[in-house]
């Protein structure tokens, strides 16, 4: 029995002895919260519906837990069930209910972990969209392996999930970057507000390789080539990193396409037609302030130049019309100025300020030898995807910048993430999942098949624990994609492998020497199949290999 197994039931009981008592039937919802207590002795699970519903139902709330406790315990699958608290009621399970996760991981397989709660939703889920100026940064990467997390999470649970890459290659930065590669094909000093760094001149030869001839162009012409050439290159560069890193894109979107395809300008009129764009000083103001926003925005300066909110509208138009029901945007810390103003675009298109999410991720610090790397991007000395791939290889590195919420800034220690230890987490996991392969070689050698005839047997606290943790998979599952925290996953995965180790250590699983086998060692093997399969559903999750050997 899975968690949300023991929560319908617990529903339905509850339903029913609110309805004997002669209470308000309406007020017990769907769903009962069951938790696990921290304490073994205090229950496998345990519930708080009767401190809920107590008050609201005119009873006292350890009264209804007494008439709870004692429906509870008469339910199928529950042992018994305790009143505990001002109103708490733990619950035991009956073996043959707990342990029927076992087979239902290995009868569902790769599909353990997987729902439909999303299903019929389309989600534009953009993230990275770093500019084409340099190489993808720590923050970047944060991003790159966090959103592609987030895109699988919310593809398990039903959603159509569309991941984006917005390309920047509309503004000023870009002529910065042109004039820097300009500068360094010429062997000139970097300008004063360009970008330093070896891959400069590295791709200034390569434009020079592919157009022999610009350095003689006219200087406009030569300018323009080496934008137009320099951020394909860029670009290319940066696709190839994300790529090798796992981070694949459904749709590349540029950001001068919204110009040049007449966007912004059908926006800017359909803002001016219903009131929510204003002239003033020469300027036109969007009223963000009437849908939320801490000022109104200038959408087109006085000079006539749009400003770049005015292609934010236009791409947050043209994802709409593409048929995205909810656009997630993944930022940069400081970008918190975004979260307004985007629903306040959306808002004054028409639409529910809803449809707009944005997720803030801070900084993330590198640590070499125990002290801090310094980083700067104009002077070429980040760190970049490349350089973290290349130190602790694509599976740390994933597993390092996923499994911390993207609200709190992160330090990548290099040192831990080299060492071959459980003080690497991500070792920590993968090694629980090769020991089970391993275990599962051995028990084919030995000719012993796992049974699923005999999982009563499998009463020991150490395999009690295991078996619940495993059956927490679905709702952790379910709980990351709800909250866009994918990092839920990795700290689960973190637990089932402690669960797994502690039950390895206590619980024999193949007979030794001359032992005979017996049910408990298939029904052993069974439990550390069903393991196996979550640890590696788990893992799939967050983009990170399932090792057989390590």
């Amino acid at each position: 029995m899975t968690p949300a197994d023991l929560s319908a039931l617990l529903a339905a009981v509850t339903l029913t002895v609110v309805r004997d008592h002669g209470l308000d039937e309406s007020l017990v919802p769907e769903t009962v919260v069951v938790e696990r207590p921290r304490h073994a002795d205090h229950g496998d699970y345990a519930t708080n519906i009767a401190l809920q519903l107590g008050k609201k139902l005119g009873v006292s709330p350890r009264d209804l837990a007494g008439w709870l406790a004692d429906a509870f315990a008469g339910a199928d699958g529950i042992e018994k069930a305790e009143v505990a608290g001002p109103g708490f009621v733990n619950i035991w399970l009956a073996a043959a209910a707990q342990n029927s996760v076992v087979a239902t991981v290995l009868d569902t397989a790769a599909d353990y972990g997987r729902g439909a709660e999303l299903g019929g939703h389309s989600i534009n889920l953009e993230f990275v969209s770093a500019n084409p100026t340099g190489p993808i940064h720590l923050g970047g990467t944060r991003w790159a392996a966090v959103g592609d997390a987030l895109g699988r999470v919310l593809g398990a649970r039903g959603a159509a999930v569309t991941r984006e890459y917005y390309f920047n290659d509309h503004g000023t930065q870009i002529d910065r970057f042109a004039r820097s590669l300009e500068a360094a094909a010429q062997g000139k000093p970097t300008p004063e507000d360009g970008y330093a760094g070896d891959y400069i001149g590295e791709i200034a030869a390569n434009v020079v390789a592919k157009v022999p001839d610009v350095l003689d162009r006219p200087e406009t012409e030569r300018v323009e080539t080496f934008r137009s050439v320099g951020v394909d290159l860029m670009f290319d560069h940066i696709k190839t990193s994300l790529h090798e890193f796992g981070t694949d894109f459904d749709v590349y979107t540029h950001e001068d396409s919204m110009f040049t395809s007449g966007m912004v300008d059908q926006c800017i009129a359909e803002l001016k037609a219903n009131g929510n764009l204003y002239e003033k000083d020469g300027a036109w103001w969007l009223r963000s302030t009437n849908y939320g926003d801490d000022k109104d925005r200038v959408v087109i300066k006085s000079d006539g130049h749009a400003a770049y909110i005015a292609g934010d509208i236009a791409y947050y138009r043209d994802k709409r019309n593409r048929g995205a029901d909810l656009c997630i945007y993944m930022l940069g810390a400081d970008h918190h100025g975004y979260v307004s103003r985007l629903k306040a675009a959306a808002a004054a298109l028409g639409d529910d300020p809803a449809t707009v999410e944005v997720l803030i991720g801070q900084m993330v610090n590198l640590v070499r030898d125990g002290q801090p790397v310094r980083m700067s991007k104009r002077a070429g000395t980040v760190i970049t995807l490349d350089d973290l791939v290349d130190a602790v290889g694509v599976d740390a590195a994933r597993y390092a910048l996923i499994r911390s919420s993207v609200d709190v800034n992160i330090d990548i220690d290099l040192d831990l993430l080299r060492r071959q230890s459980n003080d690497n987490p991500v070792y920590y996991v993968q090694y629980a999942h090769a020991r089970l392969s391993a275990l599962s070689r051995n028990a084919v050698e030995l000719g012993l098949e796992r049974s699923l005839d005999h999982l009563d047997l499998l009463d020991d606290p150490a395999e009690g624990e295991l078996i619940r943790t495993i059956g927490d998979f679905d709702n952790v599952v379910a709980t990351a994609a709800e909250l866009r925290e994918p990092h839920r996953i990795c700290r689960y995965l973190e637990s089932l492998a402690g669960a797994y180790h502690r039950f390895y250590a206590r619980c024999r699983v193949l007979p030794q020497g001359d032992e005979e086998a017996t049910d408990i060692h298939r029904a052993r093997l069974a439990l550390c199949a069903a393991t196996r399969q979550v640890l590696a559903n788990g893992l799939e999750l967050v983009g990170v290999s399932a090792p057989e050997r390590m």
